[in-house]
């Protein structure tokens, strides 16, 4: 891939470790200044969710280390990922940190970045598409529309410790958020579920799973809140997955748009009123 030219591209000097997000899965949602990293870069250490096609743009002669992590199998621990990008910079070379997502949401970029900066190792950070949205956009389901909401939450289904976060406030989630979207939330969706219903939200709220997000295998869950879990189960659906909680789900109904599939309705909202007219 050739870089456009009339930009200014950053050099990556030796020495420097670059935090860069490689966007939800599709190659084609890298940004340029991730592409013009793949191309300067002497090492890359990546995550599981890296696209191959992605790992392809990388310079023929750099380095590829796997450093993915995937729940309830053997995994890196981050102490040694992060210390491993300060050894690797210490060597002089060009160290490209390449994560899913963006490395900043849920993506554990800032850990990684605050020890590179506690060892002395100069950094750039590149954002990327977070699953959260790209995903949900993918999936016809927009994360936010002035018909019904001006806010969305985004939380994480897990702690340090593996379970669900006890340190949210689930009750004011549930009462504050008008769209809920969840990380790595599929190992404690029924108690979350439970837990959000407990505190007054719909059990028919509409839910959607997405996995695969933006890959040509992507895979729609539509539920609701009381049965999401248990229609998972029965689906087969494992993680990684975006949970999308919220009416914005309805959506999908008309913006269907990757599946090239007729819209099912067009007023999923049942606002009765052209689009134009609200």
């Amino acid at each position: 891939m050739t870089l456009p030219d009339g930009v200014d591209w950053p050099e990556f000097q030796p020495g420097w470790v670059w935090l860069v997000g490689a966007g939800p899965g599709d190659p084609g949602l890298l940004t340029l200044h991730a592409v013009n990293a793949l191309r300067q870069a002497d090492v890359i250490v990546h995550d599981a969710l890296v696209d191959p096609r992605i790992l392809a743009w990388a310079r023929p002669d750099a380095e590829l280390l796997f450093a993915g992590k995937r729940g309830g199998k053997p995994s890196p621990r981050q102490k040694d990922i992060s210390l491993t990008l300060v050894e690797l910079a210490r060597r002089g070379l060009r160290v490209l940190r390449l994560k899913g997502g963006d490395p900043f949401v849920f993506g554990r970029g800032g850990e990684e970045g605050q020890t590179l900066v506690q060892h002395g190792v100069p950094l750039r950070v590149v954002p990327g598409i977070t699953a959260g949205i790209g995903g949900l956009a993918y999936a016809g389901i927009p994360a936010t529309h002035r018909d019904v909401n001006q806010s969305i939450t985004f939380l994480t289904g897990h702690d340090q410790t593996g379970e669900a976060p006890g340190a949210l406030d689930w009750d004011a989630i549930a009462r504050g958020s008008q769209v809920i979207v969840m990380y790595m939330a599929m190992k404690h969706l029924d108690r979350i579920a439970r837990r959000l219903i407990a505190a007054g939200r719909d059990p028919d709220e509409p839910v959607a799973i997405v996995t695969r997000a933006t890959l040509p295998d992507q895979f729609v869950l539509e539920t609701r809140l009381a049965r999401a879990a248990e229609d998972a189960r029965a689906a087969g659906v494992e993680p990684p997955a975006i949970v999308c909680v919220g009416r914005v789900v309805l959506l999908r109904q008309a913006l269907e748009w990757a599946e090239g599939v007729a819209p099912r309705n067009l007023d999923p909202l049942g606002l009765g009123r052209p689009v134009e007219e609200r």
